[in-house]
């Protein structure tokens, strides 16, 4: 059983969407970050960056935080979502980089000065915008002639689509992304990446999740 201890981020999202496509039995501990939950002792005895998520495979102890380690983690304890051999192995680790290194934060920093900064610096958040413009475009060659990112759905495709799919929110359009948009909906047709996605829900503290099956805990 795994524990994952997670917030209703893209961040948070990858894990549950991973969980959820390679059917493995976790236990949903929802973060209150508002609350700072993750600065708490606790939580920095298993992260000592203070960030979600983190997961505790109680197979074996392993504690891991920082969720591109986790994903590889998730994709070699199940056997999915990594290649079908080594070259694609390496190409999926390439992207997964991509996501982790560039797209995940230059959003972020879109996001912060877009909607949360209490000033509005206009050059700031043109840098930002048109840097993630940038990635997202580079991720539209990319599905050029090809459903995923690499071969089949693998976990560079679960890293990068939690972030891709908020691109409004950060205040970029993809209209002109034709490849990049028909993949978002591509994923969010996969039903396991849909409720994941979804996961945690708003307000629940706990949640149980079994074959399919969710047991909120209060």
């Amino acid at each position: 059983m795994i524990d994952l201890y997670t917030a209703a981020t893209p961040n948070g999202h990858k894990i549950s969407i991973a969980l959820e496509e390679m059917a493995i039995p976790y236990h949903l501990i929802n973060i209150d970050l508002l609350g700072g939950e993750q600065k708490q002792e606790s939580f920095i005895k298993m992260n000592p960056n203070g960030r979600i998520p983190v997961i505790v495979d109680s197979d074996n102890g392993m504690t891991l935080f920082e969720s591109g380690a986790i994903l590889i983690y998730l994709a070699e304890k199940s056997g999915l979502f990594y290649g079908n051999d080594d070259a694609e192995k390496y190409q999926i680790l390439q992207w997964l980089m991509f996501q982790k290194s560039g797209l995940g934060p230059m959003m972020g920093q879109a996001n912060v000065f877009h909607r949360y900064f209490p000033e509005r610096i206009e050059p700031v958040i043109d840098r930002y915008q048109n840097e993630v413009k940038r990635l997202l475009t580079i991720i539209d060659s990319q599905l050029e002639n090809q459903d995923y990112l690499v071969g089949d759905f693998s976990i560079a495709d679960i890293s990068t689509w939690p972030w891709a799919k908020t691109h409004a929110w950060s205040g970029v359009d993809i209209e002109d992304l034709p490849n990049l948009k028909k993949w978002i909906d591509r994923i969010y047709a996969r039903p396991a990446s849909l409720k994941g996605s979804k996961l945690p829900p708003r307000g629940t503290e706990e949640q149980v999740v079994k074959g399919g099956q969710s047991i909120i805990q209060k």
